[in-house]
């Protein structure tokens, strides 16, 4: 049994992890937190401060705001020819946009609603 450090290059190129797929996934997947995040968090407090279609108009503006963020990072790695989509010294790229990618899926709402909280209060 021949142990080998290089993983991917020992898979078929049918089974080699193709990052365009992958970060079209992250993309999908981070898009459905941040919305879930932002109906859940962000609306909760602005309707706390108003009664009118303003929380639902801020929640229209902060997802459509978010997309072309999100279809930057997809149009990256969309952009790679065949065999540099399966080449393994694009890890550590995919990782770095991975992790930036749900940094903003998960900390945007967050922030975003400690924001309208903080504004509310001084209002």
């Amino acid at each position: 049994m021949v142990k080998s450090d290089n993983r991917a290059a020992a898979l078929p190129a049918s089974r080699a992890r193709d990052w365009r797929k992958a970060m079209s996934d992250h993309v999908a997947y981070g898009l459905l937190v941040y919305t879930g995040l932002q109906i859940f968090l962000t609306i909760k407090a602005l309707s706390e401060g108003s009664s009118s279609v303003l929380p639902y108009l801020a929640l229209i503006v902060l997802v459509a705001g978010i997309i072309p963020v999100c279809r930057w990072f997809e149009k990256r790695w969309a952009d790679l020819d065949d065999a540099q989509a399966v080449d393994p010294a694009n890890a550590a790229a995919f990782r770095r946009d991975a992790i930036l990618l749900w940094s903003l899926a998960i900390g945007l709402p967050v922030v975003l609603t400690l924001l309208f909280k903080a504004v509310l209060r001084a209002f």
